[in-house]
């Protein structure tokens, strides 16, 4: 009899153990492929970023700086990989140089009303929406990731097998600071 009641602890141990570290599994799939969807978006305004700058160009030749740092901007995105800190920082510096770009477009009443301009000003924002969608959702199954591996007992096994604490896709001061501007309304 007792040694039933030992093999049925152990039992219970085992299943637990099984169900606590399928489910950190679980969590780290859903955060990889959240930021999959965020990469999908980025790679997207990556490869709208040089229309962009070309249409701009056609208006404003004497802009070089803010081309040259929109450039340098998508070349540090491009040789950045994978959902680490140095990918969030590349990407940070490309949305802040996209608003350097945009505020020089601002000045040039003939580029706004350029068809393609508009057209590709209406693309970036569609996909900055996206991407904003998408950092929220990365954001969330990264929290749920983190505190998963953060709760006890399954600490126990997030520490043995390495799950370790993941980064979230924040924005940088800069870029926070333009989102959470108001528009300004002009009659």
């Amino acid at each position: 009899m007792f040694g039933w009641v030992v093999l049925g602890i152990l039992a219970a141990i085992v299943l637990l153990f099984i169900v606590l570290y399928n489910r950190l599994v679980a969590l780290r799939q859903t955060r990889e492929n959240a930021f999959s969807d965020i990469d999908v978006q980025l790679k997207q305004r990556y490869n709208l970023v040089p229309q962009l700058v070309e249409t701009v160009k056609g208006y404003a030749n004497h802009e070089q700086e803010v081309f040259q740092n929109v450039t340098n901007a998508r070349a540090q995105v491009g040789a950045a990989k994978g959902a680490t800190g140095e990918r969030v920082q590349a990407e940070n510096a490309l949305g802040g140089a996209l608003m350097g770009l945009l505020a020089v477009a601002e000045n040039y009443p003939d580029l706004k009303a350029d068809q393609n301009f508009r057209r590709l000003m209406d693309e970036l924002s569609d996909l900055e929406n996206k991407i904003a969608a998408a950092r929220r959702f990365f954001n969330n199954a990264t929290a749920e990731y983190n505190t998963a591996t953060e709760q006890f007992p399954a600490v126990l096994i997030a520490n043995s097998f390495g799950f370790q604490k993941k980064e979230f896709f924040e924005l940088d001061e800069a870029e926070a600071a333009l989102v959470q501007k108001a528009p300004e309304v002009k009659f």
